[in-house]
């Protein structure tokens, strides 16, 4: 596990190096605000590629010792890659180990009962509780779904760094005033501001103020500090003025040890003079220690060293315990936190579900303790009240009946957990069992066994389902829209999950084309098919009023289009639920000239030109014709002549637009020529 510091061994220099960069980027690390417990850096940092990320809501976060921390984080992944419906399989945060075979903190001792995930719909948030120096690392999400090779890892994580508050001594006036000395409360974190500051003077709370003390000490004084939200952690006692003074400094903040057994409770302590008497206390239960003198001694381990021994630890035993010393002018005072005690027993928790059957249960068991016991201690445990000699470990994997009882102890100590019945775990499974196909009728049973009768809940993703009696939860005609991971979760928490798999035959396909340059001779042309299916469909590629296959698979590729390769096309796709052909999807040839514009047949465009010119020079010679009449002649000109030469001019045009009309009488040809003869 990481420890803290760049120099110690695991925790990687370039954690500090991006804290302090981050520190530069937002100026006075001071101004970084307060998030709950922790303090924050609030830059949100986006992971993705391709439709798959992980989102963190903070890249740093500093905190203190004994606190509580949460990193949260959303993510995202495609909802279906080739038609397959994408499901979501495991979700965990780790520090240790590569992107592709990283440790579930879940797994780790040294987060063992600290470590909680609170997942949802595509977001997850790790909670740590009880922080450690030795916690600060990188923390890093990382999901894994049904898709092949679809796992994601948000790298960089989120890094952590946990401290513990100290305080800093100056003598602003050592010749004028020595005993005058300047104090402030510091902390990497920086969560110093305001009131938040509580601050102790040989071992007594003397005010709640801001991070800076001025004052007039004595050449025995020590002081020590801590946040206010944080009292339990409160920094080392220093002396102010002289390199020794009255102080206590005990060996652990929290001790953790199993019912039955004994423990040392010790501490340091440096009086200034001759001490008059020392003792430690229960500040909740001053009758505590002197109503079980049988069970407490006081030991002298050395000089300045005093250790508080307890045997037979009962539950009642957990709490708190101070030292506190008098000599003749001077007495230890009662404010300082000490030692923590807990005294933990253990209890069988259902660690994990390998497969549910008829007649018994493959299952993981789990001894339980609130607390981790600093040494390390062996296991025992016990099967229908007949210890098991095999099993050593907090973990026990077996068959498990229905008539089945268990129970777990520490070895040395076998004050033996509650018993627990196995059997008494959330069961999940679909009827009728199988493959399930879209449309069926399928009952989706959450139960556990239980007297009396045990209460669950069944959910699929954060999506609360009814139950029915017996814990059924029917569809009357399952669809490919419920296919997904369905949880079932006991009173007790335990939770058990199944994947229910649809399958079903493909929706209606969709065609696409992706040419280069367009669809002109010679170009390539690429047409894909694509459609919802489970299985996966395959391919096949088809060409109207032609039988033969002209491809199989997604994609269709003509490298060398040519004109009478156009047509209407399209895809069927099938799998073993059924197949469904796409629509009709047209291909044609755009011609173009060189420079891109449309290309006309010639014959055409000689036509358009013709009959152009032959209108505009027929109106022209009617106008001029009309114009010399009324000019040699005074009398109004004949209409019905000029009507005559309008008919045959019309006739003409008619001929000329339909060269392939029928061939006039003589009549009609002669006057047609007479007209084109003076035209011409």
């Amino acid at each position: 596990m990481a420890a803290v510091g760049p120099e110690r061994k695991g925790f990687n220099s370039h954690l500090w190096q991006r804290y302090h960069h981050i520190s530069r980027e937002v100026g006075d690390i001071e101004s970084v605000r307060p998030l709950g417990r922790a303090f924050v850096v609030e830059v949100v940092v986006v992971r993705s590629q391709e439709g798959w990320g992980v989102t963190y809501t903070s890249t740093e976060i500093c905190t203190l010792k004994g606190s509580t921390v949460k990193i949260h984080c959303t993510y995202t992944y495609p909802p279906r890659i080739h038609g397959n419906v994408t499901v979501l399989e495991t979700a965990s945060w780790f520090t240790e180990g590569k992107d592709q075979a990283p440790v579930d903190l879940m797994t780790q001792t040294e987060y063992a009962d600290r470590v909680q995930y609170q997942c949802g719909e595509k977001e997850c948030t790790l909670v740590i509780e009880d922080l450690r120096e030795r916690d600060s690392a990188e923390y890093k999400f990382r999901f894994t779904t049904n898709q092949p090779g679809g796992s994601y890892t948000g790298t960089p994580g989120v890094v952590l760094f946990v401290k513990v508050p100290h305080v800093e001594v100056t003598k602003p006036y050592p010749t004028l005033w020595p005993s005058w000395a300047k104090l402030k409360c510091r902390s990497t974190c920086h969560v110093t501001a305001g009131d938040s500051i509580m601050w102790f003077k040989n071992g007594q709370r003397t005010h709640a103020g801001n991070s800076f003390v001025e004052v007039y000490f004595g050449n025995e004084d020590s002081v020590s500090c801590a946040v206010r939200q944080h009292q339990r952690v409160p920094s080392p006692s220093v002396c102010v003025l002289r390199p020794t003074c009255n102080k206590v400094t005990y060996t652990d903040r929290s001790i953790c040890a199993p019912k039955g057994s004994s423990v040392d409770i010790s501490c340091t302590y440096s009086p200034g003079n001759g001490v008059v008497s020392k003792s430690w206390f229960n500040p909740h239960n001053n009758n505590h220690l002197r109503r079980d003198k049988d069970r407490v001694q006081l030991h002298e381990t050395g000089a300045g060293r005093s250790t508080l021994r307890i045997r037979d630890l009962r539950d009642t035993d957990s709490a708190e315990y101070r030292f506190k010393f008098k000599t003749g002018d001077f007495e230890w005072g009662n404010d300082l936190p000490g030692t923590t005690l807990t005294v933990t027993t253990l209890q069988v928790q259902v660690n994990r579900i390998i497969a549910v059957h008829e007649s018994y249960t493959d299952v993981e068991l789990k001894c339980h303790s609130s607390c981790k016991p600093a040494a390390h201690r062996s296991y025992i445990w016990f099967r229908n009240g007949q210890k098991d000699t095999i099993q050593q470990t907090s973990k026990y994997r077996d068959k498990f009946h229905l008539e089945d009882n268990v129970s777990c102890a520490f070895k040395g100590y076998e004050d033996q957990s509650p018993l627990v019945y196995p059997l008494k775990l959330p069961s999940i499974f679909a009827s009728p069992s199988g493959e399930i196909v879209e449309g069926m009728s399928v009952n989706l049973t959450c139960f556990t066994y239980a007297n009396p009768a045990a209460k669950n809940t069944l959910y699929k993703g954060n999506q609360t389902l009814p139950l029915g009696s017996a814990g059924i939860y029917h569809f009357s005609s399952i669809s490919s829209e419920d296919r997904g991971i369905y949880s079932c979760k006991s009173e007790d928490q335990h939770s058990v999950s199944l994947v229910l798999d649809v399958q079903y035959a493909p929706k209606l396909p969709s065609v696409s084309v992706n040419s280069s340059g367009g669809i002109s001779e010679g170009t390539s042309v690429t047409l894909s098919c694509s459609s919802d299916a489970n299985p996966a469909a395959n391919y096949t590629w088809y060409k109207e009023d032609e039988d033969s296959t002209k491809a199989s698979g997604n994609n269709f590729t003509i490298s060398d289009f040519r004109s009478e390769l156009g047509g209407n096309y399209y895809c069927e796709a099938q799998n073993s639920r059924g197949r469904r052909r796409s629509r009709f999807h047209p291909i044609e040839v755009e011609v173009r000239h060189f420079s891109g514009s449309r290309k006309f047949p010639v014959n055409l465009v000689m036509k358009v030109v013709f009959l152009v010119v032959f209108i505009l020079s027929s109106l022209v010679w009617i106008r001029k014709k009309s114009l010399t009449r009324q000019r040699w002649t005074e009398d109004k000109p004949d209409s019905s002549l000029e009507m005559d030469e309008i008919q045959n001019t019309l006739q003409a045009i008619t001929a000329t637009e339909n060269p392939y009309s029928t061939i006039p009488a003589s009549g009609q040809r002669h006057e047609q020529c007479a007209v084109n003869s003076a035209f011409f």
